[in-house]
């Protein structure tokens, strides 16, 4: 697809990790600039019924972070309720998730926005349809990737494997850098005073802010600058 709008696809390296807290993040921070943000979650799973209509939660956190623009419906197109893979999920429904809309719902949000958020389900390599890894879409947009990694144990594996996959998938995607996310005030896990410092001795992709649990960015990031397409 050609990329004119700028963008940001935000991913990480699990499921569980914060993506949809730090995109939320990231969208207020570009709207405080004055920036127009869309939002876009190609397709959820694991959604609520609220009002007798199927939601997801993270598309209202995303939408309400950017300024609700727009319709909420048009944030996440594809809702499904079991707690599973997208494509488990419409299976589990007797339903499929449409790969072309997957891929043409970005299109109003290039269109009435400045830049655009795209976050992903799951991890880069979690599979969205029968057929598509969010690695595919993330390729297809041209975003650069914003990982978002749990600082718990084991994070510094989990990131190294999700930048690898980066380097190497579909001739390698631009990887923005990374948000170091605390998911739960840990008191037991020594290795949340050191990942940090780890991630940035290890990566080559920079660590660009950390997030304390419930808190907000510990830096000032340009998120516009970094939204370039490759």
């Amino acid at each position: 697809m050609d990329c004119v709008t700028r963008g940001l696809f935000i991913t990480g390296t699990g499921t569980g990790v914060g993506k949809t807290y730090v995109a939320a993040l990231i969208a207020a921070a570009l709207r405080k600039a004055g920036k127009r943000v869309g939002v876009y979650k190609p397709v959820a799973s694991g959604c609520e019924l609220r009002g007798g209509e199927l939601t997801s939660p993270d598309a209202i956190a995303l939408w309400e972070a950017a300024g609700r623009p727009g319709r909420l419906a048009d944030v996440c197109p594809q809702l499904f309720a079991p707690p599973v893979a997208p494509h488990l999920a419409a299976r589990a429904e007797a339903k499929r998730v449409d790969p072309l809309l997957l891929r043409s719902g970005i299109e109003k949000w290039r269109q009435d926005s400045e830049i655009v958020l795209v976050e992903g389900a799951g991890g880069l390599m979690s599979p969205l349809s029968d057929d598509d890894y969010n690695a595919d879409l993330a390729a297809e947009f041209g975003y650069p990737l914003v990982v978002v990694s749990a600082n718990v144990l084991g994070t510094i594996n989990a990131t190294l494997q999700t930048l690898i996959t980066a380097a190497t998938y579909c001739e390698g995607l631009k990887v923005a850098g990374i948000v170091l996310n605390s998911v739960a005030t840990i008191t037991d896990d020594q290795s949340t005073d050191s990942n940090r410092d780890e991630l940035e001795r290890r990566c080559v992709p920079p660590v660009l802010a950390a997030v304390e649990f419930g808190g907000g960015l510990d830096r000032d990031v340009d998120w516009w600058e970094l939204a370039q397409s490759r």
